[in-house]
């Protein structure tokens, strides 16, 4: 519903400052270019999700032979202790601990289409504790916010997407976008625990947050020692290697289990296919409507009035450009999307804006749209504090993608 807003609004929108150039300006030209525009991103929208099908078929292969070798399961066994104490309403027998454990480990290696029927189980199963079912639950809540903050180890589809759109490294975006994707996640988890009080200090949660903060902060300052250039270039080393190491262990995890790992990958690879097939009207409408109001000037308008706020306030307004990507997420998964091409595809794959437009789309998740999923698929009506939490989280996530942003690419 709230993306039926937007895609209305972007046209209504166009249309509005179109004719206000016509009428006041004499513009006698942007009424062609708002049609050029419908036909461009059209023919965009089909090139991208077209060309998107070999690589995305690869990766969904890869995931599916992870998924069947029990790389899923081994995320989940990690995870255990610290999931224990963060649900401390839920009795220690629930079945919900195996389908939240699942989703959250399948989210994080990037399958989607596996961990969202894990996630509505989960939903479903601790639904039946629920006293007011039209309540949402302390638990129901923290499994909710810790999925809106989109923690991700292996952004796949953001690297598919700069891949398609001609970046020189697809994957150089891999380690900005999981040091974001952990602040999201860490300010979401502690937001709900403070609202729920949960002790923070227990020792295995301690033990949990003080390792991941150690490693992340390790992380940004080895490469705060680095210049420019070592920058770019460790980060790209890093991350291709981590990446194909992960393809090998994946491979190498499946073969043990005995695996047949060829037979999983075709089928992985035959729902890539799939989904490259299924998501072209989403990208063309969502595409020709951002099209049509950036063609009007509308977008201009827009980024103008916040980057003079900005260097008002004596910032560098360099994120700006990347910043309606950022904006969109909470509201739009797809939106997003579109968002992040566009910026991509107006300022180049691999400029600033492209890179931080990329790091934004894979920080945080949909708040709005996962709220309404998850809570609507049990009835959920009062969703308590839920969305604020959430909304933290992609607060946090969309700070620390531009100073992370600032660090990698400038």
């Amino acid at each position: 519903m709230v993306l039926n807003y937007i895609w209305i609004f972007f046209f209504i929108a166009a249309f509005v400052v179109a004719l206000f150039k016509l009428v006041f300006d004499g513009d006698t030209q942007v009424f062609g270019a708002l049609m050029k525009a419908t036909f461009d991103m059209s023919r965009t929208g089909f090139e991208i999700s077209l060309g998107l099908t070999g690589v995305l078929t690869f990766w969904m292969g890869i995931m599916k032979i992870g998924e069947r070798g029990g790389a899923v399961r081994v995320m989940s066994h990690l995870i255990h202790p610290f999931f224990r104490r963060l649900f401390p309403e839920l009795p220690p027998d629930s079945p919900a601990y195996g389908s939240i454990m699942m989703n959250i480990a399948a989210n994080m290696l990037g399958l989607d289409n596996a961990a969202t029927p894990m996630g509505l189980k989960a939903m479903q199963q601790m639904q039946e504790g629920n006293p007011r079912k039209e309540r949402a639950t302390n638990a129901q809540i923290m499994f909710l916010v810790l999925n809106t903050s989109g923690l991700t180890i292996i952004p796949v589809s953001v690297m598919v997407y700069r891949a398609q759109l001609g970046a020189a490294n697809p994957a150089d975006i891999f380690i900005p976008i999981l040091l974001a994707t952990y602040f999201s996640t860490l300010a979401g988890l502690i937001a709900v625990s403070v609202w729920q009080r949960i002790n923070l200090f227990n020792k295995v949660i301690l033990a949990y947050l003080l390792g991941g903060m150690v490693l992340i902060a390790g992380i940004i300052w080895y490469f705060s020692t680095l210049d420019k250039e070592m920058i770019t270039v460790v980060s790209n080393v890093a991350s291709n290697t981590i990446l194909f190491s992960v393809i090998i262990a994946f491979i190498i995890m499946a073969v043990i289990r005995r695996i047949n790992v060829y037979d999983a990958f075709i089928d992985g690879a035959k729902e890539g296919f799939s989904i490259a097939i299924k998501i072209i009207p989403y990208l063309v409408a969502i595409l020709v409507a951002i099209g049509v109001f950036r063609a009007s000037g509308g977008m201009d308008i827009l980024m103008e009035g916040i980057e003079r706020m900005v260097e008002g306030m004596g910032f560098n307004a360099d994120f700006v450009a990347a910043l309606p990507t950022a904006l969109m997420k909470p509201l739009s998964g797809s939106g997003a999307r579109g968002m992040m091409i566009d910026t991509m595809t107006t300022y180049g794959a691999d400029s600033f804006a492209g890179r931080l437009a990329s790091t934004f789309q894979g920080a945080t998740d949909t708040t709005f749209y996962i709220v309404a999923v998850y809570f609507g698929a049990v009835g959920i009506k009062n969703t308590r504090y839920a969305i604020p939490c959430g909304l933290i989280a992609d607060a946090a996530g969309i700070v620390a993608a531009i100073i992370i942003a600032y660090l990698f690419f400038t």
